[in-house]
């Protein structure tokens, strides 16, 4: 598969067949450059593919438009990345609630306000984003991409940006949270311990998926 971007079509993905099982939790791993998030943005929809079908909950996601996609990744995706890309000018917990009020959800801020709990920053639900570290960033992050509850959440090196203290905390919250949600996980990370904590391991190179990962998907 390739992308289109601003700089032009770009020859990324090469071949892929992959099958993720509704409930469980897939690890995506690979040197920088082999295709992780590459492969983890054409499956949310977020970048488009040249070649080759995307579905997901029996949707083509190929064939939306960029309109389609997004009501379709509001509805039933969400997505935590390396980088918390929270609304700087929204505290905590508006930051949580507008997905929720986006999709006209009547309790949304409620609803934001026990994900900020879950996450153990109830009381920090009023702070802005400059106002907490970046382990309490990222824990916003996370209760705003689960308080839609959605039925598949992708995360991008959601500990790359913290320390091993914070890093390991985000992890048993993201698979706690996961659990608790049903949720389908696929994560990208360039750790492998933590994709040993997934149900499944698929391991990319220059694009393609590995051996021992071509005969997983084939089964």
């Amino acid at each position: 598969m390739s992308l289109n971007g601003n700089a032009g079509r770009v020859d990324i993905l090469h071949g892929i067949t992959l099958d993720v099982i509704r409930g469980e939790s897939l690890g995506l791993v690979g040197p920088s450059g082999s295709g992780k998030s590459s492969l983890l943005m054409l499956m949310g929809g977020l970048e488009m593919a040249t070649g080759g079908t995307i579905l997901a909950l029996g949707q083509d996601l190929t064939a939306m438009n960029e309109d389609a996609l997004a009501r379709f990744r509001r509805d039933h995706m969400g997505v935590v990345f390396q980088s918390f890309h929270l609304i700087p000018t929204m505290t905590a917990l508006e930051n949580v609630a507008t997905p929720l009020e986006l999709a006209g959800v009547k309790d949304a801020f409620t609803r934001a306000r026990a994900e900020l709990e879950a996450v153990g920053l109830g009381a920090r639900a009023d702070h802005y984003p400059a106002q907490l570290s970046g382990g309490e960033q990222q824990r916003v992050a996370l209760a705003r991409a689960l308080a839609p509850r959605p039925q598949i959440l992708l995360a991008d090196e959601p500990t790359g940006n913290l320390d091993a203290a914070n890093g390991a905390a985000i992890v048993e919250l993201l698979f706690g949270l996961r659990d608790r949600h049903g949720a389908t996980l696929v994560l990208v990370t360039h750790s492998d311990e933590l994709a040993a904590r997934c149900d499944r391991v698929i391991r990319l190179h220059d694009g393609r998926l590995a051996p021992e990962a071509q005969r997983d998907a084939a089964e």
